[in-house]
């Protein structure tokens, strides 16, 4: 497999041909690849970037099988990277509103700059003949192929869900997610906010479920929006806005903030409760760590910062015991795919019981850390029940120490938490459970 460097031309075409090579092809993520590519770009044409390439990863399995039927046989070593421009070409014409011509001419130019000069009479071919014979509308029947999703996935949602619910996660996950915006209300409130977007003709609505949430009704470039370097907002979807509110923080508290990067729950649990004892916040990745720091600057909160591997307590845990610890714990994140289309296709089934088996072990290693008397909140950003509610159920069944909080009034041992599917209130698919450590 060639990784390919990045085109020498920063072209349209070639850049978002190669951010959908790295993914499908390197494994990277689009936060890794899509920003390397955007750098080189206006903010209009990354904002083009980034709905081409995302909108490949959504209907990837009908592009394929287009593909195979286009192509008479696969391209490899260095030429494989066409096989992605193709796929680029393909969704240009079937499912946007580029015209035909340019889909077909600027793709075909993109050959050069992707060092495949010589294949550009290959392109041309496939692409006309998809636009000639309207292959366009001919689309696939089998089930799985329209969901957009993997096989796994879709067979998982199949187990666990009724008809009518994964009809309605598979129909959640393919729209594309609004923007949710949560006002730092350490440093302004939402209606002098809400004024700052009328003024600039920003269309918006509230949230009944959210006093500090907006949420956009159109894309835009967030640092361009009022206050924004004045730390008046942060970025968070709905779903994360429920965390700080349901770990419920109290004044001169010890807080640990668990995978925490890049810090939104972290700043909204300095903006609910500002003068606790102290806020931890740990992550080990260093990368999404500066990020949170950034993040920390630009809404003017104070928080500890530790780099370290949670479980590895030795290396950064002082002795202290917490009064809360909020584990927003390592998952399939298949709760927002629609956020992130790409993981659809860098998540495998393999996966899922290792994560499972991560999860378990820090809810076992952070669970000593927590006084008597003290609040865990687990939460993840998936929507499969074996790293959800059968993770805990099966924790509560183990720890005679833990009790079950309950979120929502229906709760049990055996059925624990809030599940909050994709689309759910506009929100993200996503999971919480909240346990009390006995005091006996």
């Amino acid at each position: 497999m060639i990784k390919h460097a990045l085109p020498k031309q920063p072209t349209l075409r070639s850049d978002t041909a190669w951010v959908i090579y790295q993914i499908l092809e390197v494994g990277k993520s689009s936060r890794e690849c899509l920003n390397t590519a955007q750098r080189r770009h206006s903010s209009k044409d990354s904002a083009w970037i980034q709905e081409m390439a995302m909108g490949v990863m959504r209907q990837l399995p009908q592009l394929q099988l287009w593909l195979r039927e286009l192509l008479e046989q696969p391209l490899k070593g260095k030429k494989k990277i066409i096989e992605h421009l193709l796929l680029l070409g393909l969704y240009q014409i079937a499912f946007t509103r580029v015209s035909d011509h340019a889909a077909i001419s600027e793709t075909v130019n993109a050959c050069p700059n992707l060092g495949n000069p010589g294949l550009k009479g290959l392109v041309n071919a496939i692409l006309r003949r998809f636009q000639r014979e309207h292959m366009a509308q001919q689309l696939s029947s089998d089930p799985i192929v329209a969901s957009g999703l993997p096989k796994w996935i879709v067979k998982s949602l199949q187990q666990y869900y009724s008809q009518r619910e994964v009809a309605q996660i598979i129909k959640q996950t393919n729209r594309i997610a609004p923007i949710w915006l949560r006002v730092n209300q350490r440093q302004t409130d939402i209606d002098h906010f809400t004024q700052h977007l009328r003024d600039q003709n920003i269309q918006f609505t509230l949230s009944n479920d959210h006093p500090e949430a907006i949420i956009l009704q159109s894309r835009v470039d967030i640092p361009s929006l009022p206050g924004y370097a004045d730390g008046w907002f942060s970025v968070q979807d709905g779903a994360a806005q429920h965390a700080a509110r349901y770990l419920a923080p109290r004044p001169n508290e010890r807080v640990l903030d668990c995978c925490a990067a890049p810090g939104g729950k972290t700043s909204h649990i300095m903006e609910l409760v500002p003068d606790l004892a102290e806020c931890i916040a740990l992550d080990n990745e260093t990368a999404r760590l500066a990020r949170l720091e950034e993040n920390m600057r630009r809404l003017k909160h104070s928080v500890k910062v530790l780099h370290a591997d949670a479980l590895d307590t030795e290396s950064w845990w002082d002795g202290n015991l917490f009064d809360r610890i909020l584990l927003d714990a390592p998952c399939s994140a298949t709760g927002v795919i629609r956020r992130h289309p790409d993981i659809r296709w860098l998540r495998k089934a393999s996966d899922i019981e290792k994560l499972v088996a991560l999860q378990q072990k820090m809810l076992n290693t952070l669970w000593p850390l927590l006084k008597k008397g003290g609040s865990l909140l687990y939460a993840t950003c998936s929507i499969l029940p074996q790293e959800n509610v059968r993770q805990i159920a099966g924790f509560l069944a183990s720890h005679s120490d833990a009790k079950l909080d309950p979120i929502l009034n229906n709760e049990t041992n055996d059925l624990p938490g809030r599940q909050i599917l994709p689309g759910e209130g506009q929100m993200d698919g996503f999971y919480y459970a909240r346990l009390i450590k006995s005091a006996s």
